[in-house]
């Protein structure tokens, strides 16, 4: 290889390092444009509001509580009855 092709290669590896440098600053953004607010969350109480009667009815039945339909011989309830 000649000297002026050299001189030639270094100057296209240059050229071409200084146009990828500035494509990609316009490209990509910088860590100052990356910055973002997040917004803050409110801690959870173990406060709880009364709910509104007019939604709530204090004397409702509550199906959380058990129902007895009748009697059952039964005191064990997985295990079969035998006749």
């Amino acid at each position: 290889m000649k000297r002026q092709d050299i001189a030639l290669i270094g100057f296209v590896i240059f050229f071409s390092a200084v146009i990828s440098l500035i494509i990609s600053n316009a490209i990509f953004a910088s860590p100052k444009k990356r910055q973002q607010q997040a917004s803050t969350v409110q801690p959870i109480t173990t406060d709880f509001p009364t709910p509104d009667p007019h939604y709530f009815n204090q004397s409702a039945y509550d199906p959380t509580q058990p129902l007895d339909i009748g009697q059952n011989g039964n005191t064990d309830p997985f295990k079969s009855i035998s006749h």
